[in-house]
């Protein structure tokens, strides 16, 4: 069996080596384009590229798949399934009807819950303890094709979107190699979706990491691990952006201050108060923050150098 695989960021590299490692014939890897990085903008090649040269593939990396030249080389592979793992791109019927088998789409969330761009933080943040991943047959509607496989897996108290991502890759890259032969042979019926269980769920934005701090303590923390690695919890301390690293939520906590003030706190340690933020209910406790262009610090180490920290009102934008 003639195998494309078309994926883009790190979640999708367990996938690809997965199939690789169990012997499916991928003859071609179609990725998203090198994008400029950093201060320097330097050009920085997707992980799933770097993954295929590293395995010795053939990469392909077409800046849209909607061009007819595009699909034109994509049919002269003659492929008989094509795999889709978090590639960025919607894919039109001209592409889908390419294979016998058609498009499998491996999906982060137990569709037809969490369509769309951003599941894992969404399932983080909406405070799921449950999530999964999907294997589906791809149509031209988002995430609404008929399903194939699922598999559930728990959402822990600590989780990130980082750490339930590792997970649901590993999961996902099981889940593919035990879904595609089954598929191949005939024995799977493809189940519908319930239109009307359907959940969706939008793309992060780099704005999203500027932290309300009305919200209740509980859910603040919630948001900030659903935006871990990115876009991050950040407030401006007057106007000098903090990013805050690790929140630990302590919804009991009964004081009067204005949501966003920075207090201290008792400890059993009587010389190491904690350092933590108001909200709307409670204080949420923050035990790691960096100011930008700065070394991330733990709270002690921050207030030795920043004491002025304590009593200031955090805020959403500069001031």
């Amino acid at each position: 069996m003639r195998l494309i695989f078309m994926g883009t960021p790190e979640f999708a590299v367990p996938s690809l080596m997965a199939l690789v490692s169990h012997g499916f014939e991928v003859v071609a890897v179609v990725t998203q384009p090198d994008r400029p990085v950093g201060r320097g903008r330097a050009l920085r090649p997707p992980a799933v590229k770097e993954a295929a040269v590293r395995l010795g593939l053939s990469v392909l990396q077409p800046p849209s798949l909607r061009a007819a030249n595009a699909v034109e080389l994509l049919a002269s592979i003659n492929p008989d399934l094509i795999v889709v793992v978090a590639f960025g791109q919607i894919l039109r019927r001209s592409v889908l009807d390419l294979p016998p088998l058609g498009c499998l789409n491996l999906h982060p969330s137990m569709l037809p819950k969490l369509r769309g761009a951003s599941p894992i933080p969404a399932a983080i943040r909406e405070g799921l303890t449950e999530t999964g991943v999907s294997v589906m047959l791809m149509n031209e509607r988002m995430d609404a094709g008929p399903i194939l496989a699922q598999v559930t897996a728990p959402i822990f108290p600590d989780d990130t979107t980082a750490t339930l991502g590792d997970r649901l890759a590993r999961l996902g890259a099981d889940l593919l190699v035990d879904t595609i032969p089954r598929w191949q042979a005939g024995t799977i019926v493809p189940r519908e979706q319930d239109e009307s269980e359907a959940t969706y769920c939008q793309p992060l934005r780099s704005a999203d990491a500027i932290v309300d701090w009305s919200r209740p303590s509980e859910v603040i923390a919630r948001i900030c691990r659903a935006h871990t690695p990115w876009p991050g919890c950040e407030a401006y301390w007057g106007d000098r952006l903090v990013r805050l690293l690790s929140l630990e939520p302590r919804p009991d906590w009964s004081g009067r201050e204005v949501p966003g003030t920075v207090v201290l706190l008792p400890d059993s340690r009587p010389k190491h108060p904690l350092l933590a933020v108001a909200t709307g209910r409670g204080v949420v406790v923050v035990h790691h923050l960096q100011l930008a262009g700065k070394r991330s610090l733990t709270a002690d180490e921050f207030l030795r150098g920043q004491p002025r920290f304590v009593g200031a009102r955090l805020t959403a934008s500069p001031s």
